[in-house]
Order: C-alpha cells, then structure tokens, then sequence
C-alpha cells in the first residue's frame, strides 16, 4: 500500500468535529455595585467641583489660635470658608493660612477686601471677640468692592475700626503730640461719639504725625473746609474770672481719649469738607477756636534781667490778647560789655496786630509791616517780663507802650528785627528798693547818732529840771488847792441838803408853784367869762339863777 493510500485512509479514520458559533457576552449583576459607585463617585466630584469657591492664601504674624479643618472663616456671622492648611514662608517672618472659600464667597476674593483673626480684645473702640471664649477663635472678613480679584492677601493685627459697608468720609488730622489717643478713640461732634480713629502714622522727619479719622454719615456733612479739631483727652478744668469749670465729653474720653471738632461760631458759611481733606489737631478747645494765626515772623528780645521761670510756648502778650509764642530761649556773651545777655526769640503773628494787613504780597507786606513797627517802637512800644502767676513763678512777654521810655535806635531791616525791652515789674522793684539802699547807705549814721547822743543828753537834763519843779510845785500849791477843793465840796454839800425832797426850800417851792397854778386858774375862768359875755366887765356877772 502506497504512502498516499495511507494518508487517505489516515484521514478518512478521523472524526469531523463538530464546530459551534460562539455566543455574546452577558455582563454579570455583579459588576453592577461598583460601577454604580464609580458613577455616584464622580457626580459628586463634579458637584465639589462646581461648588467649589475659590482658595486664598492669607499671611498672618502667627497662626495662634488657628486650626487647619476647625478654624471657619466668618462674615457677620456666616461661615463662609475653612482653614485648610498651615504653612511657614520662606524667610519664616510670617504664617501663610489656606482658606477654602464656598462659591458663594467667591466675591470676597477682591483686592480691597480684608481678613483678620478674632480673638479677645481691648482696644480703644471697646472690648470685642468675647464670644471666641468658648468657640474659640476665627477669622473674620470684611468684604472688598474692587473688580480685581487677588488670591493672596496680607491678614490684619488687629480688625478694623470701621466696616467698608458703613457710609462716611475719612479726614487727616496732623498733629504734634499723640497724647493719650489710640487707634479706634472716639471722634465727637457737640459730645455724640461720630467716628473713630483708624490709624496713626509718624512723619518721615519724626516731628509730626497724622491720624486717620473716620466721621460716619450723616454726621460727616458737619465736617466743613472752616472745622476745627482739638484734643478731648481728659478733664478740662478752667478757673476765671466766673468760677471753675470743669469740660469733659465724655467717660470714654477720660478714659482711652478722643477728639472732638466743630464749625467757630460766626465763620462764613463753608461747604462740606472733602474725603481725606486735612485738619491741624489743636491741644485743647480753646486753642482750636483762636483766630487764624498766619505765618509768623521772629522777633529778637535781648533782656538784662534773669529770665527764670520764662519757658518756651509761654505767651507774647499785648493788652490782654496774645500775640505770639516764646520760641527759643539762649544766653549770648556780649563781647561789649564783657556781660552775658538773656536772647528771647518770639514768634508774633501779624494777623493779630493787624499791622500791613491790607498788603498780600510777601515782599509789600514785610516792607509795611516792618514800617509800622518802627513806627510803634517810635511811639514806646517795648517788651517787657510780666509775672503770670505768684503760685508758679511763670513769666510771660509783655508787648505795651512806655511813653517814659528812652529813645532807642530801631533797625527795621534787620532780620529778626530786635524789639527793644524794658524792666520787668519785679526787676523796676527790685531796682527802687536798690536805690533806696543806696540812698540809706549814704546817711551819715555815726554822725546821727553823736548828735542823737547829745539831744538825748539835754533831753535828760530837761527832764530833771522838770522834775524838780514839780517838786517845788507840790510842797507849796497843793496844800492850798487841797483847802480849796475842801471849801468847795461842803459847797456842794450844803446845795444837796437845800435841793432836798423833804427841805424847806422845796416845800415852798412847791406851795409857790400851787399858788401860780391857782391864779392861772381863776385868770382862764375870767377870760372866758369875759369872752362869753363882754357886757359883765361894765355891768357886772349876770345872776345865774335867773
């Protein structure tokens, strides 16, 4: 048998398999559970997603009192966002929070809005975060107008005075002296509280400051271009002429500060002043109310006196209104005399002395009013030390006319001029009192007293001499004017015994005087008679019977 036959046989020997089509593929209900998962899973990612806010990042000083997944961000209230998470910058100078804000909040991301941590605070606007006791701490927002969005923003110290909702305008007041005023002091108007101070800032010289003040509505509208701000700090005791008076604003004020303005009494009617317009700050009431002091020009005062108890600020005083400031105060050696001069520069206001008044220009008004004031100095104007008060021993610069006074030489160009000065009131005194010690000095009291010596020797004499006159005088008159005095006393004696009550003189007298008053008697019936009827002094009383 051939190969090939084989193979066929081989080949017809093997059974036909029986071939299938395959079927489909049926999922099982078991893979149902976590798809259904995976699509719940990723509806609520996009959900998170789409109601996602945005996420800031807010550096702060130190993050005490912050906790990554407990610390809410609130706005009047209302959690709005959470602390995420905690990191340290680069330079480890400040503490960067996350903050996850809900999309609803996502307006707060703007430039202008600010973030601060609450926490328990005493300041001067009051004492706030009492409720972070037991909540504990969070951060607080205060919402931003701005169109520029910003994901990054510097936190507050400390949470600001005043909210960006209320309404109101900012001023700057510039001042000297800070006092006893802190951020969030009391700002009053006719002593209701209106604002608050927002800020304090030092100068770049370091010789002054300026506080931003904040004035809420309606009350800013009394903030005018003619308003003036002082000091309400404390108690103001004043003591006059009427009394002591005691000024205050209010308890706030003595206790954390404050200030107060308002518009002068009789000022021109002033529009309201504009946002961030500057006010100088005055120390006290009185100071804010004084007339416009312009620019003040120096003028040097060289006295020959001691100027002990003149201090620096005192006033220059002219008539009972004060003209100027005492600005400085040196001693100078007058090569001269070989002496050394006390040199007082005064600051004078010209507005006050009225002098070159109606010239504007610089140069015109410093030429008339240089004119004027020699012209002043012509007529006796002088300075002089006066005593301000005898408890305290201050001194104050007198500016009034001394038409006594010695002409002296005026050199109005001179800058500063030198205003001539006379003796103060205690120096004049002390000058008199001098004189008459010299004057007593010169009495030759030796030689008074020699001859007082020889008077009260004669004196001495005299008196001897008359000592023994009396002598004389009593062993050879009195006896005589003791017999008389006796002669006179039985005298008067014998008038008492004859003025007697119960004497014989006074018994006739009395019998005398009954006699009298009888006759005057008998005359009035006569008289009468003789007025009823005329006829009976010829024919005689008429017969009563008939």
């Amino acid at each position: 048998m051939t190969r090939d036959a084989m193979s066929d046989d081989l080949v017809q020997s093997v059974p036909e398999p029986d071939v299938h089509p395959p079927r489909r593929w049926v999922p099982s209900m078991v893979w149902l559970v976590p798809l259904l998962a995976a699509l719940i899973g990723a509806s609520l990612v996009i959900q998170a997603l789409r109601e996602k806010g945005p996420t800031i990042t807010v550096s702060f000083a130190t993050a005490e009192g912050i906790e990554p997944g407990k610390t809410k961000v609130k706005f009047k209230a209302v959690d709005i966002g959470e602390v995420t998470a905690l990191h340290l910058a680069e330079d480890r100078s400040q503490v960067l929070v996350t903050i996850n804000l809900v999309k609803e909040a996502s307006k707060f991301a703007v430039a202008d809005s600010r973030f601060w941590v609450v926490r328990p605070r005493l300041a001067g606007s009051g004492v706030s975060g009492l409720d972070t006791l037991l909540s504990g701490s969070y951060i607080g927002v205060d919402a931003g107008y701005s169109d520029e969005t910003r994901d990054n923003f510097t936190g507050l110290e400390s949470p600001p005075v005043v909210s960006s909702d209320v309404p109101g305008r900012r001023f700057v007041l510039n001042s000297e002296d800070i006092g006893s005023l802190d951020v969030g002091s009391p700002v009053f108007f006719r002593r209701i509280p209106v604002g608050h101070i927002e800020s304090t800032e030092l100068a770049q010289d370091g010789r002054s400051l300026s506080l931003r003040i904040f004035v809420k509505a309606p009350y800013d509208r009394f903030v005018t271009t003619s308003a003036r701000f002082w000091h309400a700090s404390g108690i103001d005791l004043k003591i006059d002429a009427n009394g002591v008076k005691v000024d205050t604003q209010s308890l706030a004020s003595i206790l954390m500060g404050g200030i107060a303005f308002e518009t002068p009494a009789g000022s021109a009617e002033a529009e309201p002043a504009q946002n961030g317009a500057e006010f100088p700050l005055a120390a006290d009431h009185g100071e804010a109310l004084k007339n416009p002091e312009g620019n003040a020009f120096t003028v040097l005062l060289r006295f020959h006196q001691t100027v002990r108890g003149l201090t620096v600020g005192a006033p220059v005083d002219f008539r009972g209104v004060e003209m100027g400031r005492v600005r400085s105060i040196d001693l100078i050696y007058d090569r001269q005399t070989g002496d050394f001069s006390p040199v007082v520069m005064v600051d004078v206001f010209p507005e006050r002395l009225a002098i070159g008044a109606h010239v504007r220009s610089g140069k015109d008004a410093a030429a008339a009013r240089a004119k004027g004031i020699a012209d002043l100095v012509r007529r006796g104007l002088r300075a002089q030390l006066r005593t301000g008060s005898l408890l305290t021993g201050q001194l104050f610069v007198a500016l009034d006319f001394f038409p006594d006074a010695p002409p002296v030489r005026f050199d109005s160009s001179a800058d500063p001029m030198e205003l001539p000065t006379v003796a103060g009131d205690f120096q004049e005194l002390y000058q008199q009192v001098q004189g008459i010690l010299r004057k007593l000095d010169k009495v030759p009291f030796d030689t008074l007293g020699q001859d007082t010596h020889k008077v009260m020797v004669g004196l001495d004499a005299s008196l001897k001499s008359l000592d023994a006159v009396l002598r004389q005088t009593d062993r050879d008159v009195l006896p005589e004017i003791r017999d008389s005095l006796k002669e006179m006393r039985k005298t008067v004696e014998s008038l008492q015994t004859q003025a007697a009550a119960d004497s014989p003189l006074q018994q006739d007298t009395r019998q005398a005087l009954q006699g009298l008053a009888e006759a005057a008697r008998s005359l009035k019936t006569l008289t009468d008679t003789l007025d009823r009827q005329p006829e009976s002094l010829l024919r005689g009383k008429k017969d009563q019977n008939r």
